[in-house]
């Protein structure tokens, strides 16, 4: 599978309608991107069931900002609908392979309950 431009228009919807969705926020004059690329397409071909997508940062700006990128690359990955992993920096090809296992081997329900303990201790703060 090759990667996917995400835009603002169909962001929510990659994340909602799969089950594990990578985001690698770029731009054309980074570097360390370019250097990621071919590192992230490779294991989008490698891993046919999950959804590699790309935002262009300085074309989705408003994207950018509300994910509050400060570093590019940034790789986040996304199960079940939650972020799961959030990392500014190029990643090599084993790197890329460990996330990528991690996040399969995440028990979801565990995942799930810990968000919740998160949002009550949120609430209850308010």
């Amino acid at each position: 599978m090759t990667t996917k431009n995400i835009t603002a228009a169909d962001l929510r919807s990659t994340i909602d309608d799969n089950d594990i969705v990578l985001l690698d926020f770029w731009a054309a004059w980074c570097g360390p991107c370019r250097a990621f690329a071919p590192v992230f397409e490779k294991a989008s071909d490698a891993n046919a069931d999950i959804v590699f997508g790309k935002i262009d940062t300085e074309a989705e700006q408003e994207l950018a900002a509300g994910f509050q990128i400060r570093s590019i690359p940034t790789l986040m990955a996304f199960r079940g609908g939650i972020l799961v992993f959030s990392q500014p920096g190029a990643l090599n090809e084993a790197q890329l392979d460990q996330v990528i296992t991690a996040v399969r081997g995440l028990d979801m329900d565990e995942v799930r309950a810990e968000v919740a303990r998160q949002q009550a201790a949120a609430e209850a703060k308010a």
